[in-house]
């Protein structure tokens, strides 16, 4: 029998549903796309665009339709006593603290994760509900919380140590070559090979639970793995090595993206007379939307010249220490960047300029002349929160400001990092687009869970006034509601992690990124096997710390940004905890009438 009596905890616990979908699509799909934008192999409207198809992708088509409603084991099913009416408010108070958790995290740019915030608030949930006693504090065969700890300090140590073995075998075998451009042509299918292999396992261990493809024999699973990857490579050497070799290496400025399906007519296609080099983003710069290049000694020379121009700048400007200082040195750049934004033709500049010209006068907000300002920006208001996202300049926000602490530590980081030919980093960036959404196709259809298995479990307590066992149906129409609301997460938000993840913590570029999105998807997948609870965003953080080390000096790691991700990654679990407990135990002990 439903209970009709609780609708408004289902309706509440519904919002806070949707809204940790949307934050988790504002936080934690960063691990998938920080990278490749940060490396410059997709602009950041392109990751939007296809990190919205592979997330809804992920979540509606190979989504789990069933989904851990007590989250990996934490607290017993017993620890509800077959009252529906208690597990309805227990997942309720449990997604509105991680929601709200998360959501703080996010305004205040602290990466954290979104599953370790479930499983923390479940946990207090379950202390507040039938006693500590009761949670599972131990191992519990991969599912307790000393399981979730260990994953807390062992994922980014194992993702940092693949990152690194990957980038330093790109870096030995092509960068210090003689002549790289050739090699990184010539060995392309062989990361095409790994990055396929990689993807393919993700999908099959990761992705596509109700389908049951892990449970295949494994000389089936090995077929599927080992097939798929030749297949992409032999793609790749017929397909895309002919095109990489006249982009690159015959420097045909004639060749266009449609040509990739010439194949191997293309060895045989001569170069146009008095070639020059295609176009190629220039990867050395990290503000510079718009550069490129059109010769190999230009590009040394841009570099020289860019480097120079940091060097001189960071010795001529006096860093301003005094909050004063940095506060309005902070807001020019504000100003600087709404500025340009205003400039636009289109719904965001419209929306921007309309702000700017009417702005709310003296007085509280029920005044007349405030209720007419009012009327007058809601409607900016709403186009600005829904494209300010899509035009944010994520470059320029991860370098810092000059003449600040923060600019120059990032202008040292960058400075010790090598950068490497832009053509060799070219044939990289296609790799990297590769696992970047294949990562966020995983993500999609594993990372929904945290938010559509209480709500799956709500929705079934709350209309059948029964109990659910540890596995509930998940309904198609739940999955698609969330995954539209992480998608929007994304695209509206999104940025406000972007900007403090990438080149905020070590200089990127293709060949870099890739080593570190295969790396973290390794680790990933052997801690799923091993049923050890890690998460995606401790695996890219490892992941781009080893590879950053791999350029000789702790020097360019800005170990600041890693302390304070570190700091939420840590705080999340007491602090999720305990506000999903002290919800719970409030509303379960509150006095009332009789």
């Amino acid at each position: 029998m439903p209970l009709t009596q609780y609708d408004y905890i289902f309706g509440i616990g519904t919002c806070f549903a949707m809204l940790d979908a949307f934050n988790n699509g504002a936080n934690d799909v960063a691990n998938s796309w920080a990278t490749s934008v940060s490396s410059r192999s997709i602009s950041y409207r392109w990751a939007m665009v296809l990190a919205t198809i592979c997330e809804m992708a992920g979540a509606i088509a190979t989504g789990a339709r069933t989904a851990s409603t007590i989250k990996d084991g934490i607290i017993p099913i017993e620890a509800f006593q077959d009252n529906a009416g208690v597990q309805l408010l227990a997942f309720a108070c449990a997604i509105a603290a991680a929601s709200s958790w998360v959501m703080w995290c996010t305004a205040h740019s602290t990466h954290v994760s979104s599953s370790y915030s479930i499983i923390s608030a479940v946990a207090g949930v379950g202390v507040a509900t039938v006693g500590a006693s009761k949670v599972q504090w131990g191992w519990n065969n991969g599912k307790g919380l000393g399981a979730v700890f260990s994953g807390l300090a062992l994922a980014p140590l194992i993702s940092a140590g693949f990152a690194s073995t990957i980038f330093l075998m790109i870096k030995f075998i092509v960068h210090m070559r003689s002549n790289p451009v050739k090699w990184s042509v010539y060995t392309s299918p062989f990361w095409f090979l790994l990055a396929a292999s990689i993807c393919t396992l993700s999908i099959v261990y990761k992705g596509s639970p109700q389908f049951h493809l892990s449970e295949h024999p494994g000389w089936w699973l090995a077929a599927v793995i080992v097939g798929t990857g030749a297949g992409v490579c032999l793609l790749s050497i017929l397909f895309f090595v002919p095109y990489l070799h006249a982009l690159v290496v015959k420097r045909d400025h004639t060749i266009q993206w449609y040509h990739v399906f010439m194949g191997p007519a293309l060895l045989r296609r001569p170069a146009p007379d008095n070639a020059e080099q295609a176009r190629i983003p220039n990867y050395a710069v990290v503000q510079e939307d718009d550069a490129s290049v059109t010769d190999s000694d230009a590009v040394e020379q841009h570099d020289e010249k860019h480097n120079k121009e940091v060097d001189v700048s960071l010795a001529d400007v006096e860093i301003q220490n005094t909050q004063e200082a940095y506060r309005e040195l902070r807001a020019q750049a504000r100003r600087a960047m709404h500025d340009k934004m205003m400039k636009k033709r289109g719904p965001l500049g419209w929306a921007m300029r309309t702000l700017r010209d009417n702005p709310m006068g003296a007085g509280s907000i029920y005044e007349l002349h405030n209720l007419r300002m009012l009327l007058i920006r809601l409607p900016a208001m709403v186009v600005v929160g829904l494209l300010y996202g899509i035009n944010y300049d994520i470059h320029t926000a991860q370098t810092g400001v000059l003449g600040t602490p923060e600019g120059a530590r990032m202008a040292r980081v960058y400075g010790h990092a090598e950068k490497y030919s832009n053509e060799v980093e070219h044939s990289y960036s296609f790799i990297q687009v590769l696992t970047a959404c294949t990562a966020s196709f995983a993500h999609g259809a594993n990372d929904i869970g945290n938010s559509v298995g209480p709500w799956a479990a709500m929705y079934a307590a709350w209309s059948t006034g029964e109990a659910q066992q540890a596995k509930a149906p998940v309904p198609l129409w739940q999955l698609a509601v969330l995954a539209l609301c992480l998608s929007i997460g994304f695209v509206t938000y999104g940025y406000n992690i972007m900007k403090v993840m990438g080149n905020k913590i070590t200089y990127h570029s293709p060949s870099r990124g890739c080593s570190m999105e295969m790396g973290a998807a390794i680790t990933v997948l052997l801690a799923s096997q091993y049923h050890l609870p890690v998460s995606t965003s401790m695996c890219i953080t490892g992941a781009t710390i080893g590879v950053g080390l791999c350029n000789g000096t702790t020097k360019a790691v800005n170990w600041q940004r890693v302390g304070l991700l570190l700091f939420g990654w840590i705080m999340t679990i007491p602090i999720a905890g305990t506000l999903a407990g002290c919800l719970m135990g409030l509303f379960i002990n509150a006095p009332h009438f009789t």
